[in-house]
């Protein structure tokens, strides 16, 4: 199987706000949102491994700003990182006021994918190339992010999750300053 670029996955999904997708206050309801978001990501994920794929985990959604009925939604998607047989998939999206030609951060999250083979079940995935520093720094702390879930999905140990760790607990030998 052969490694494959992280911007080869790229989707860039775009949506007209209507008044059907909004909630009382005239904002994109969050749930219309996720599931444009896990379409995108599916699409992505789908372009990395050639196989259909299902979604296995969603991180924190965050909504920074809403987006408004008239608005447009940008979605971009793309692979951080592939491991055996999952896919961390990240999703950025921009809400963008077409009359006053205003483009707004709105939502960030990581989708977990996991290829099936015919018989539904998971099977492996080419690895994930990362070329840009951006790229890079996403495919790091990817591993991280996949530490933590499988801790709180409770299928790792706390004292395993080396990684995610590091990032707390002093390595062996270092010497704490006392200044």
């Amino acid at each position: 199987m052969e490694a494959k670029k992280a911007a080869d996955s790229l989707v860039v999904m775009n949506e007209l706000v209507l008044p059907n997708d909004t909630n009382t206050f005239g904002n994109l309801m969050g749930g219309r949102l996720m599931y444009w978001m896990d379409i995108g990501a599916a699409m992505a994920a789908g372009k990395h491994c050639n196989k259909p794929c299902m979604t296995a985990s969603v991180d924190n959604i965050s909504f920074k700003n809403p987006i408004k009925l008239g608005n447009i939604v940008h979605i971009e998607v793309k692979l951080t990182r592939a491991f055996t047989t999952s896919m961390e998939v990240r999703i950025r999206v921009w809400g963008e006021d077409p009359l006053h030609q205003h483009r707004y951060e709105s939502n960030e999250a990581y989708f977990t994918f996991v290829a099936l083979d015919k018989d539904n079940r998971p099977s492996p995935v080419p690895e994930l190339i990362a070329e840009t520093e951006e790229e890079k720094s996403q495919y790091k702390a990817a591993l991280r992010r996949r530490q933590l879930r499988l801790i709180l999905g409770g299928k790792m140990a706390p004292d395993d999750a080396t990684e995610l760790k590091a990032l707390f607990v002093p390595a062996a030998g270092a010497t704490e300053s006392k200044t």
